[in-house]
């Protein structure tokens, strides 16, 4: 079963194979995306191990929503042995995030 996962925008969108799911996470997407993803996969009599490839929508987005996304497919597929490709279709050893402009980094006030 190949995931699709993309949370770079507010709704979620994650597809297993052709089955298409969204989510609106809001601010319980890092204590829920696992759960929801696993749930997702019961629903189709699967498991983690079912498992053959990962795409991740890597951005541009939101900040955070591109961050834990980056983290959670980095993981899965690190931990499953399984292909991780960006949204481009282009297989990666990790992904990491764009997130379409420089980052703001307030210089430190002392």
């Amino acid at each position: 079963m190949k995931l699709y996962l993309d949370t770079s925008q507010p709704t979620v969108v994650i597809k297993l194979d052709e089955r298409y799911y969204e989510w609106e996470a809001g601010r319980d997407l890092a204590k829920h995306l696992l759960k929801y993803i696993h749930d997702k996969l019961q629903e189709n009599n699967k498991d983690w191990r079912d498992l053959e490839s990962i795409t991740f929508m890597s951005g541009p987005g939101s900040f955070t929503g591109l961050r834990i996304g980056a983290t959670v497919v980095n993981t899965l597929a690190n931990q499953l042995g399984i292909p991780l490709y960006n949204h481009r279709g282009e297989e990666v050893d990790l992904i990491m995030p764009e997130y379409g402009r420089p980052a703001n980094i307030t210089p430190p006030k002392k």
